[in-house]
């Protein structure tokens, strides 16, 4: 079994990318983006966002497709003299061009890919 410590990356390590995901609360029907790492998770009212991985597929690849695996706490408790409680609603990939693949299926939130900022070798030069 090979080592994984020596299997080159390609592209912008994981701990460098940014993904972009939308949030709506469909209540109010307030939407917004968030700006997340890899590692990182981000409380927006009720609801926690937390990102463990984002990819794209390389420029050569077709189709093109934007992913990121994530996983969504909701706050259960009701009552403002309590302390929250998070639950988690949601655990898994999430494709940009295939929001129907996985859904986040919460009646009040949903979450979906906008983004992830990453490049690969050889980008540099196609954007001059």
């Amino acid at each position: 079994m090979p080592d994984l410590g020596d299997i080159e990356v390609i592209g912008t390590p994981m701990e460098e990318r940014v993904a972009t995901l939308g949030l709506i609360n469909k209540r109010n029907n307030i939407s917004r983006d968030i700006e997340i790492s890899p590692g990182e998770s981000r409380r927006v009212d009720d609801v926690i966002v937390r990102l463990s991985a984002c990819e794209r597929t390389a420029p050569w690849e077709s189709p093109a497709e934007t992913g990121a695996f994530v996983q969504v706490f909701v706050n259960d408790v009701r009552n403002p003299d309590q302390d929250p409680e998070f639950l988690r609603v949601f655990s898994g990939w999430l494709f940009k061009n295939s929001p129907s693949l996985n859904v986040v299926e919460h009646p009040i939130y949903d979450v979906w890919v906008k983004d992830c900022a990453m490049s690969f070798p050889g980008e540099e030069e196609d954007a001059a």
